[in-house]
């Protein structure tokens, strides 16, 4: 069950995971839950929406065959109705409606695939996760919580209560950092932690390109989401004193005031999201990588999906101690303030040795999401072994 589309612009670690176990294990993808807004927007064509699916025009469900060999389902739920906005009576009960609508229909197509015991991973969704606990004869139920509840307003309104229960009822949480682990244990002792991975694979291929064609020019990249995590103070003056160098973000940019006030320089670029496949060439054109986030309580739950890509393209990183990062003191630099930050990024553009590059990747290869998926289908061996007793093996820490 996934809060996120399968086919989006950016890697999402659900769909990385279920993609690795589909290997050994028959996966059924529950995608993310189009409302009828989503609907008319897509008819304007203001956003990608499966219309002809979402019609039944199309079948909603479909076998797909990955690029590692595996095959997994994707399913298209039904409509639903938009209901973030209502206040809590109201939004509880068109929640249920909306629940009643999906587990009718997707009983019917664990029927057609003959999943009749499933293990659910609900990731990141405890608002439509808790009311369907015990309504598809699941197995067990995890919660694959990889953000901080608080701090995503898009959820957040009906998150936080939703999560405090959902927490108690699963089976077992597994987050992606040591900080989200220690948070979530508080209410549900059988958390554990699998931080996220690299398709290394895809990103590597950035440091090969690299090697045929080196960068003419220094350019220092942020790859993702340009949000309110960025520490606008500390780029602009980086920015401003650094003019020989270009600084490249690439993604959507959801912090109006980050873009007004970078775009008054010619070495910024702001290019938008691109399909996974195209990043490898734009990276290949980078000299360095930074993760210039604020440090808050949101911040200090996250482990970083774009540490791993960044490494697998061998590519130096810089970046705010925003979080826990010990385990990579010895490939990437921490810098808390815009001075020392703007120091680092110099000595980072210098930083190519051969057995320095090689470093990085065997850092980024070693977390790879191959790596990921092990870890993880181990915990959900130990749900499968302990579920007759009802208690799980210490939870095991980053």
């Amino acid at each position: 069950m996934s809060q996120t589309p399968w086919k989006g612009q950016f890697q999402n670690s659900a769909v990385q995971l279920m993609s690795e176990l589909a290997q050994r294990h028959r996966v059924l993808y529950v995608d993310y839950q189009f409302t009828i807004k989503d609907w008319l927007l897509g008819i304007m064509g203001r956003r990608d929406v499966p219309i002809r699916t979402l019609l039944k025009l199309d079948d909603s469900l479909t076998k797909l065959q990955l690029d590692n060999g595996s095959e997994i389902y994707i399913w298209v739920p039904p409509l639903a109705l938009p209901i973030n906005w209502l206040p809590n009576s109201s939004h509880d009960k068109a929640l249920q409606w909306n629940v009643n609508q999906l587990t009718s229909e997707l009983r019917g197509v664990m029927a057609r695939i003959g999943m009749h015991h499933p293990l659910i991973v609900n990731a990141f969704n405890p608002v439509w996760g808790l009311p369907m606990i015990g309504h598809l004869n699941e197995f067990a139920t995890v919660y694959y919580c990889y953000d901080e509840i608080t701090a995503e307003s898009w959820i957040s309104r009906h998150g936080q209560r939703y999560e405090k229960d959902y927490l108690q009822q699963v089976d077992a949480v597994i987050t992606t950092s040591e900080a989200l682990r220690q948070s979530k244990s508080a209410l549900q002792p059988n958390t554990f932690c699998v931080k996220n991975g690299a398709n290394f694979t895809l990103f590597h291929q950035a440091r090969l390109l690299a090697e045929k064609n080196p960068p003419s020019r220094p350019i220092v990249g942020y790859l993702g989401n340009a949000d309110n995590r960025i520490d606008t103070n500390l780029i602009e003056y980086c920015v401003r004193v650094m003019p020989d160098v270009d600084f490249q973000f690439i993604g959507e940019v959801n912090e109006p005031d980050l873009q007004l006030r970078l775009s008054a320089f010619p070495n910024v670029i702001f290019t938008p999201s691109v399909p996974p496949e195209h990043l490898p060439a734009l990276l290949a054109n980078q000299s360095a990588a930074i993760i210039p986030f604020v440090c808050n309580e949101h911040t200090y739950t996250i482990y970083p999906l774009k540490i791993n890509e960044y490494l697998a393209a061998g590519l130096p990183v810089v970046s705010t101690p925003f979080s826990i990062l010990d385990e990579f003191n010895d490939v990437i630099e921490l810098a808390n303030d815009p001075e020392n930050f703007a120091r680092a990024l110099r000595r980072a553009l210098q930083d190519h040795s051969p057995e320095r590059i090689r470093q990085r990747v065997e850092t980024a290869r070693a977390n790879s999401w191959e790596k990921r998926a092990e870890e993880f289908e181990s915990i959900l061996q130990q749900i499968h072994s302990a579920r007759d007793s009802k208690v799980l093996v210490d939870p095991i820490a980053c």
